[in-house]
């Protein structure tokens, strides 16, 4: 019997004819053998998802469709087969695990009885026996209480447990070929971890072929057989993991492995701690009864904040690191006035900010400017980028021809054109936005900013990009910046000075190079080890 799981042939995926390129993708060929795990590594647009959602046939045609080449599984061209045949395949032979579980999980049904559609589907089991295969499986995946997670609602359970549910799901019929696109992008760093140990644990157990779809050669590192590097719909390079991490022959492949983020801490520099410009002491946010649905609350109470003390410097940076449910949005929506804090206060240039109605908030506003996580939502979709970015100013008072002035040169400045500020925001890439909404917080010429989570959602090379913008205007325009980041690497990009947030609370704080090398928090250790990758970039 051949180990050869899945060929792909001279596949080439065709886009309508308004695209900016005529193929998604473009005359690839490559093969996925048993037992092993291909990662198919690429930025954004390069045809990774396109060419895993032709294998089955997910296309959205007739705009986007397979014009030539063959997919061959176990014998058949899964391109000849009719609907009902590869629905058969779908699920059953082949499992997909997606990049957002929340987005591809029902969220009207236990996630349990989504499970057993599967198995109802793709096995001739009862239903008694359908629910002890369930159960196995959630042990499979290392999910505790299993009995409570089958009857849950995706919304009842977290961001890794609804990975797990997919993985269980992907997992449950021992397909031949699972697909994994992307699943472990959303998550913290330790949950990351742990969904990779867990992937490779299984294809191991149960000899699956694994074609593991990423950006992020810090995860390859982790779990990779062999590697393919695509680039604008074409296979740039193949070959052995080792040897695609270490010793990359094309020129875009060393781009990649170039911008993972370093391991190397930023050093603060020396001489005198300059003033204060932010000062957070004992900061208390509590969210109680009475504020879920219909104002109707569990009667539970959350402590998001809990007596947290913080201090950023003049023209310093100081990074907020900890995972989802830490507190680090929380005390970032005190600091900015989006959310009253309960006790404690904020203080910006010596003046109290904290408690202040929104209208005796506006003032202050041109001090303190904000980069939000997800530039496209953060973004007026019906206004011009020049109106996103002007506003702000003319707000505070500016005329409108000089903050239109000022406008192109805040895109020439964040590295885009001036006209750019004639298009609106769907007419970008995300690291393009991302630039957009920095040249926005910029604006009003803020003293700090606040970027919660700026490059989480981007391709590792657009956000080395973004990271090293950031740390140059920081320095030209003597900024100062409050950092939020779940990644240990990225704050060590930026930041001199690291604070570690846990539940609500500061478990570490001091300069990025001491904590690196010395963290002294069990919380904070766990977290520099479960970065991607760290071994690989530690002997490279």
């Amino acid at each position: 019997m051949s180990d050869v799981v899945l060929g792909i042939e001279n596949l080439i995926v065709e886009l309508p004819s308004w695209s900016d390129r005529k193929h998604a993708v473009s005359g690839i060929s490559l093969e996925i053998r048993r037992n092993e795990i291909l990662c198919v590594v690429g930025e954004s647009g390069s045809g990774k998802s396109v060419m895993a959602k032709s294998i089955l046939r997910l296309l959205p045609e007739p705009h986007v469709r397979v014009t030539e080449g063959r997919i061959v599984f176990e014998g058949e061209d899964l391109l000849a087969l009719s609907d009902e045949e590869i629905r058969a395949v779908r699920g059953g032979r082949i499992a997909m695990i997606f990049q957002e579980p929340m987005v591809a999980l029902n969220p009207v049904m236990k996630v349990g009885r989504q499970i057993d559609e599967v198995l109802e589907v793709h096995s001739a089991l009862k239903p008694a026996q359908r629910r002890t295969r369930i159960v196995e499986l959630m042990h499979d995946v290392h999910l505790p209480e299993a009995e409570r997670i089958i009857d849950s609602y995706p919304h009842e359970l977290s961001g890794g447990q609804r990975q797990r549910v997919m993985i269980a799901m992907a997992l449950a019929v021992e397909p031949a070929l699972i697909i994994a696109d992307e699943p472990t992008t959303a998550l913290d760093v330790t949950t990351q971890a742990q969904i990779l140990r867990l992937i490779r644990e299984l294809q191991r157990a149960h000899g699956t072929a694994v074609m593991f779809i990423t950006h992020d050669f810090g995860v390859v590192a982790e779990i990779a057989d062999r590697v393919a590097v695509m680039r604008h719909g074409e296979l740039v390079e193949l070959g052995a993991a080792a040897e695609i991490l270490n010793r990359p022959q094309v020129d875009y492949t060393q781009e990649l492995v170039a911008a993972v983020p370093s391991l190397t801490p930023r050093v603060r520099d020396p001489g005198p701690a300059p003033a204060p410009l932010l000062v957070v002491h004992d900061l208390v946010k509590t969210y109680g009864a009475g504020s879920g649905f219909l104002g109707f609350g569990s009667g539970r109470k959350v402590k998001a904040v809990q007596n947290v003390s913080l201090a950023v410097g003049r023209g310093r940076s100081l990074a907020l690191v900890g995972e989802s449910g830490s507190g680090k949005s929380t005390l970032a929506r005190c600091i900015i006035g989006l959310e009253t804090p309960d006790a404690g206060e904020v203080r910006l240039d010596g003046e109290r900010i904290s408690g202040l109605s929104r209208r005796d908030m506006r003032p202050l506003r041109r001090d303190l400017q904000m980069v939000f996580q997800d530039p496209f939502a953060s973004l007026n979709p019906r206004h011009r980028v020049g109106h996103i970015i002007a506003l702000g100013p003319m707000i505070q008072g500016v005329p409108q021809e000089q903050a239109w002035a000022d406008v192109r040169e805040l895109l020439k400045l964040v590295g885009l054109k001036p006209e750019a500020a004639e298009r609106y925001p769907h007419e970008f890439s995300g690291g393009q936005r991302q630039r957009i909404g920095i040249a926005r917080a910029l604006a009003v010429k803020p003293k700090l900013i606040i970027a919660d989570e700026p490059v989480s959602a981007l391709d590792v090379s657009v956000q080395k990009q973004v990271l090293e913008l950031l740390d140059e205007l920081r320095r030209t325009l003597n900024l100062s910046m409050l950092f939020i980041t779940h990644d240990l690497r990225v704050a060590a990009t930026v930041c001199e000075e690291i604070a570690v947030l846990q539940n609500g609370r500061v478990v570490e704080r001091g300069a990025t190079a001491d904590i690196f090398a010395r963290p002294q928090a069990p919380y904070t250790r766990a977290l520099l080890d479960a970065v991607p990758g760290v071994a690989w970039q530690k002997t490279a």
